[in-house]
């Protein structure tokens, strides 16, 4: 039987300039490769393997993508050996964030002009769900946008929103007008007939409470589609 020496796969007997947080603070985090920062996420390695090395099979779990690995749920993660829940919840938050901050040079922007803005936010959040989910930017009278939120989440085909759970929210943000969102897993940018019925039923709802519905949006890795810009709502 092999004997591991867990000295010999420990980061602190490495070279400095081989470590990954002293890496980081000698040369920035720039200079540091994808497994390397996901190293110091994990932390601490097992027994047989170092962080590094854990971070390695963790990327591959995504083939080497970090786009494909913000796809992978928590069970996925602990799929490789020396990543329990605590270390998968870490990594799940880190990329979390990152998508948030990407997100968020949208949402920053004092006023939203375009279909392709709102586009850009949305592929960021909520494009690598696997399932659909149906969420709202609820805007304030000069456009800003007050707040967004994922409303409902369903299966791999589709998902049902209720038009007074969102008016309700609305009300509670002060919602002058909503953009309607949802994901198309299958990458297929089309509305389906039961997507446009929903759209008008919550279009018309939102009459009464003078509240209006400038476009609803589906987007996919592979753009997006813009009732408005299609001249269908």
């Amino acid at each position: 039987m092999k004997n591991f020496n867990k000295a010999s796969t420990s980061i602190k007997n490495w070279a400095i300039d081989d470590r990954p947080r002293e890496k980081l603070l000698l040369k920035g985090a720039i200079s540091l490769s994808d497994s390397e920062l996901l190293a110091i996420l994990i932390n601490n390695g097992s027994k047989e393997r170092s962080a590094v090395d854990l971070a390695k099979e963790v990327l591959q779990l995504g083939d080497n993508n970090l786009n494909e690995l913000g796809k992978l749920t928590l069970k996925d993660l602990q799929k490789v050996k020396g990543i329990g829940e605590a270390k998968a919840i870490t990594i799940a938050a880190a990329l979390e964030l990152g998508r948030r901050r990407h997100g968020a040079l949208v949402l920053n922007k004092p006023v939203v002009k375009s279909s392709r803005e709102i586009a850009a936010y949305l592929q960021t959040i909520i494009k690598d769900y696997n399932y659909e989910v149906f969420a709202v930017l609820f805007l304030n009278q000069a456009n800003k946008i007050n707040h967004f939120e994922i409303i409902s989440k369903g299966g791999i085909t589709g998902t049902v929103a209720d038009p007074r759970i969102i008016l309700k929210k609305a009300l509670e943000e002060n919602a002058t007008s909503l953009v309607l969102c949802h994901n198309h897993p299958s990458g297929n940018l089309r509305p389906s007939r039961a997507d446009e019925e929903l759209t008008y039923k919550i279009k018309e709802a939102a009459k009464f409470f003078d509240i209006k519905i400038i476009d609803h949006i589906i987007v996919s890795e592979d753009g997006y589609y813009s009732f408005a810009d299609e001249g269908i709502l």
